[in-house]
């Protein structure tokens, strides 16, 4: 009987320890399957004109580590921002929804903490819906969504920030603060927001490094702290190059001697600085064994400025157009065994589909009542289909007393400058926008212009009245509503 209660005992402790086996795996099992999702890293350049790299193009920049990344992913010829100013171009790729539909469609002013305006609040971002997912999550660079608490970064679902608010800055950091300091002691009390300290989470930080080189530095940093944690991480890198003022290290340059004119030898040494820090965060990827496993997404956030340097070739226009160099922007994707590699993408791409596919990819949760205007891509990018067909993708710049209108389906564009007539252009055969084919198409065109008019009427009003370009009000100069330019006469 002893015995028998002994070797009942024996089963009974077998039994618990198959079970805490079993659990215990299950419990590894999760966290493994947890720790698979991948790493997000998207790396964004401000001005960065779409054939100023070498992947696109561009002979006299070279770009030799994205270009490898370029060419061992997958390059999108046409891959589209939203609008061709910086502040609403970055409000869509953190919301997923077009600037004029929240009514953000213009910069925020200079300083805009003196507005205190910013995104709305009401807006998730895709920061906070992987943050709340299990993401580690950071932003380092150039801002532009808000300058005041309420819309600070670390409000917005990032646990780390590093960089600066407004929409632009000086690079060099012993030249800024002088000038900072000399407005402090002149009593200034609004100092240009180009000349502000940078900040770590809230906190003035003294630099001492070339802005560039700078967030370079900060995002390994990151990729390093993000490592030690069993979490995937989502990493929103947002270079202020090659935007003005253009500033570049004096070796920077002399690599650019050859290049006689000297803003395009400015700003090709600033992008060479961005190429040389992507070089040092791929190393850091691989050096923490993050490579394989991090989907690195890059972009512009408009065209390039061509009056500072730029090249949209063979795109019409640059920063600030609603012709296709105002909006179409160098973009690639790399994830070694995910994307294809060697690959070109020919459909058309949005950056609001960002929002979309990394919630996916992230196994997020979608917040209740999001609205999106993009859509996951996923799945039909990885087998080559067109995720966009049949879709409309717009672009809308609003001047001082009319507005100009990019509006493309499928290979089709509508398109409306300096209020003259609707013209129309097959733009998978006609990127330079050269030939205007509306006299043979008149009904596409018209098609086309009645889909932008309904886009239209989803607009709401801006929340800070100010032009960029002008500084001119949109109340007090009638500026267009709705479908005030849609007409087609």
């Amino acid at each position: 009987m002893k015995n028998m209660i002994s070797l009942l005992n024996i089963s009974k402790m077998a039994f618990l320890g198959l079970l805490f086996v079993s659990v215990s795996c299950a419990g590894t099992a999760e966290k493994k399957a947890k720790d698979s999702r991948p790493n997000i890293l998207v790396i964004l350049c401000d001005d960065l004109g779409y054939s100023d790299v070498g992947f696109n193009g561009a002979k006299d920049i070279p770009t030799p580590a994205l270009d490898g990344l370029a060419e061992s992913g997958t390059i999108f010829s046409a891959g589209y921002v939203t609008h061709p100013f910086c502040g609403p171009s970055r409000a869509s790729i953190m919301t997923g929804r077009y600037p004029h539909t929240m009514g953000v469609q213009f910069n925020l002013p200079p300083n805009s903490e003196t507005i205190g305006k910013g995104v709305p609040v009401e807006e998730t971002f895709i920061s906070k819906t992987l943050q709340e997912s299990g993401y580690y999550t950071g932003a380092i660079g150039k801002w532009h969504l808000g300058s005041v608490p309420k819309y600070h970064p670390n409000k917005r679902g990032f646990d780390e920030f590093f960089g600066f608010l407004g929409g632009g800055h000086e690079y060099f950091p012993d030249e800024y603060r002088e000038k900072y300091e000399k407005q402090k002691k002149a009593g200034k009390k609004v100092i240009f927001e180009y000349l502000l300290p940078l900040e770590h989470n809230g906190k003035s930080v003294r630099e001492t490094e070339y802005l560039t080189d700078a967030f370079s530095r900060e995002a390994v940093r990151f990729v390093d702290d993000a490592s030690k944690k069993e979490k995937p991480f989502f990493l929103y890198l947002a270079y202020n190059a090659p935007h003005v003022p253009l500033q570049a290290k004096k070796e920077d340059l002399e690599k650019f001697s050859q290049i006689k004119d000297e803003h395009r030898r400015t700003y090709a040494a600033m992008v060479y600085a961005v190429d040389r820090g992507v070089e040092e965060i791929i190393e850091s990827l691989k050096a923490n064994g993050q490579f394989d496993n991090t989907l690195i997404v890059f972009l512009s956030d408009n065209g390039g400025k061509l009056s500072k340097g730029a090249t949209n070739y063979p795109l019409r226009e640059g920063k600030g157009s609603a012709c296709e160099g105002g909006y179409r922007v160098p973009m690639f994707f790399h994830w070694p065994n995910k994307v294809p590699a060697g690959e070109h993408f020919n459909h058309p791409v949005s950056a609001l589909d960002f929002y979309p596919t990394f919630t996916q990819l992230g196994g997020a949760k979608m917040p209740e009542g999001k609205i999106l205007d993009g859509k996951n891509i996923w799945s039909d990018f990885i087998s080559g289909k067109d995720a966009h067909k049949g879709d409309m993708i717009y672009c809308l710049r609003h001047r001082t007393g009319f507005t100009d209108v990019g509006a493309r389906r499928d290979q089709w564009k509508a398109l409306r400058l300096n209020n003259e007539p609707w013209k129309l252009y097959d733009v998978d055969k006609d990127m330079a926008e050269k030939f205007d084919k509306s006299a043979e198409h008149p009904e596409i065109l018209k098609e086309l212009i009645s889909e932008a008019e309904k886009w239209s009427q989803t607009h709401i009003q801006p929340r800070w009245w100010h032009d960029e370009q002008t500084g001119i009000d949109w109340k007090e100069n009638k500026m267009p509503r709705f479908n005030e330019t849609f007409a087609v006469e």
